[in-house]
């Protein structure tokens, strides 16, 4: 008898975060925020002004500024900084980090929140190059016998508008082995370095009974030498680090420190200004362009008063991304000292700071949000479930609520049922505590513990 299946996809499924749901600011055209859009519900005021930021920073208006996101524990402040990011789209740098990584042994914690300054300032490099487009049809390299190497490459060259034969450099022999390029590729060779890029296959060697998934191209049009405008992005942390690190020579010095794993070094303040006069040049000339990004600070009360000061200066640099700040904590020590101050940040920083509010959610909004993620995660659950785990967001967190859908769905699963009903999200409510639970019982059994 035939066996007929299904060939299952072989494409990678996106690993579910807490915050995959969220795919922009949800905002109309006018910067309304619209009450259910792109994953978001509720939040409308802190949603509005994010989209003002947005703005700003499309507009270049917004660099050196900084911005608080405050509020308690899950309202939706990384949410708000990962919808903006979203809304700036892949071009604009967004670095997030967390207050606490500016702690290692290794490199000073400014210097650690300067590497990240630099990573959230974009760069748009605009060149020139002379690009050949090709399609080889033979290559012969000339080598000989032991001990000789290849002297050049001659290849054939064919686009729409004619063929030509070129005797190229060595060095791209070994170029065109590593990008596997085979007869019938559309591949370009940049003049000034060299570089071979394979685009594709040409779709006049396409067939149908091709296996392997081949992105096929047409056969590049115009003459086979031509000038063609390329576009790079990086970042001025991506220029810091290329010019850090020595290109090795061959010495066995240099290449004993390329065998060994580097370890974590910072860069100097020198060479940092030595890129940024290069960056200027650059700028003036027309080649490059500035993009300011967006650095991202989360739990920022656990920046001490150091990391402040440095804020401080390097807030009015020049050089200076959008940075948003967002921390949970009310009027608390700024760390490391005995002095109070809203949100764990000094009062001087505070000022130079918009703050923007999160509100903790109502009932409704948290049903809501529960269905969405009830949605993302694929689970299937009736009206009266969701309203109960409504309720247990409202007396403990919706956090909490959030993290039951899954253990739920496994009981519904294991009862025999595809559809979560609220006697799986009782049973699961009783088998797993919440912070508040736990602390409550902790006070009640205090002489149980070792304290």
């Amino acid at each position: 008898m035939m066996k007929i299946e299904e060939v299952q996809s072989t494409t990678k499924k996106q690993r579910i975060a807490t915050h995959t749901h969220i795919k922009g600011l949800g905002l109309e055209a006018n910067g309304r925020a619209i009450p259910l859009a792109a994953g978001f519900f509720g939040q409308v005021g802190a949603r509005e002004a994010a989209g003002l930021v947005v703005d700003m920073i499309r507009q270049k208006k917004m660099a050196g500024r900084a911005l608080l996101l405050a509020g308690p524990p899950g309202t939706g402040k990384t949410a708000l900084a990962l919808g903006l990011s979203q809304e700036l789209g892949s071009k604009v740098p967004f670095c997030p980090m967390v207050g606490s990584e500016v702690y290692s042994s290794e490199v000073k914690k400014t210097a650690i929140l300067m590497e990240n300054f630099r990573r959230a300032i974009g760069l748009r490099i605009k060149e020139n190059k002379e690009v050949t487009e090709l399609s080889p049809e033979e290559t012969e390299s000339v080598t000989g016998g032991y001990g000789k190497s290849i002297s050049h490459v001659i290849i054939g060259l064919k686009t729409v508008k004619g063929t030509k034969q070129l005797k190229l450099d060595p060095t791209i022999y070994d170029a065109l082995i590593k990008e596997k390029v085979t007869v019938g590729d559309v591949i370009y060779i940049e003049a000034n370095s060299g570089a071979v890029k394979r685009v594709g296959r040409s779709d006049a060697f396409a067939t149908e009974y091709d296996l392997e998934a081949e992105e096929y191209v047409p056969l590049p049009k115009g003459e086979v030498h031509k000038k063609k405008e390329i576009v790079q992005d990086v970042t001025l942390h991506d220029l810091d680090a290329a010019n850090a690190r020595p290109q090795g020579g061959q010495d066995i010095l240099s290449l004993m420190g390329q065998m060994m794993k580097p370890r974590k070094t910072e860069i100097t303040d020198k060479l940092r200004r030595e890129i940024n006069k290069v960056v200027d040049r650059y700028i003036e000339e027309g080649v490059a362009e500035l993009i300011p990004g967006v650095l991202f600070i989360d739990e920022v009360h656990m920046l001490d008063m150091e990391c402040f000061s440095y804020l401080n200066r390097a807030l009015e640099s020049s050089l200076s991304p959008i940075v948003i700040f967002a921390t949970n904590r009310g009027i608390c020590n700024v760390r490391g000292t005995e002095m109070s101050s809203p949100h764990g940040i000094p009062v001087d920083l505070l000022d130079r700071l918009v703050i923007v509010r999160t509100e903790a959610y109502g009932p409704a909004e948290m049903i809501q949000i529960l269905a969405i993620r009830a949605q993302v995660e694929e689970l299937a659950l009736d009206e009266e479930s969701l309203a109960f785990l409504g309720e247990i967001g409202q007396q403990a967190s919706l956090r909490h609520a959030v993290q039951l859908l899954q253990p739920a769905s496994v009981v519904a699963r294991m009862n025999g049922r595809d559809k979560i009903c609220k006697a799986d999200v009782e049973e699961v409510n009783s088998l797993y505590l919440d912070a508040k639970s736990s602390a409550r019982m902790l006070q009640e059994q205090q002489d149980r513990y070792i304290s």
